[in-house]
């Protein structure tokens, strides 16, 4: 049975949860099994269910402010050192007025620094914001930890 929080998720990020898919999926292979038991489907029908595509490129801007909770993986074009970068981080906001997007870090392991030794991040990368116009990403997906 979904929850209400489930239902809020479903709705704003357009996916089920893992838990959802998992219901979904032993309940309907239960009604194939009453069915199969009848003789009305073949024996050899099967049931496969994947993630709902967590991997998937997202479209800046169009798709970003739906994930703006969620952490993204940016690979963008650096504009003073013209080298390709990737980063984890959250979307702070899109200027549609100006054609940009601003980002701030992902309080995630990739961003720390090694020396910091399971340290949260700094005041100085908290505050840090990459204003990056809309034709300098490369790609940008949802963060997957681990």
């Amino acid at each position: 049975m979904l929850l209400t929080s489930d239902v809020t998720f479903i709705i704003r990020y357009g996916c089920p949860g893992m838990e959802e898919l998992e219901s979904f999926s032993q309940e309907y292979k239960k009604r194939l099994d009453e069915v199969g038991a009848l003789g009305e489907i073949p024996d050899d029908l099967a049931l496969e269910v994947s993630s709902p595509g967590a991997e998937r490129i997202l479209k800046v801007p169009d798709d970003l402010s739906r994930f703006k909770d969620m952490p993204m993986r940016v690979c963008y074009v650096d504009e003073e050192s013209d080298c390709i970068n990737n980063r984890v981080f959250l979307l702070e906001s899109v200027e549609m007025d100006s054609d940009k997007c601003v980002w701030k870090l992902a309080d995630v392991k990739e961003n720390m620094d090694v020396q910091s030794k399971g340290r949260p991040m700094n005041r100085k990368q908290k505050d840090w914001r990459l204003n990056l116009p809309f034709e300098m990403h490369r790609l940008v997906t949802l963060y997957l930890d681990g």
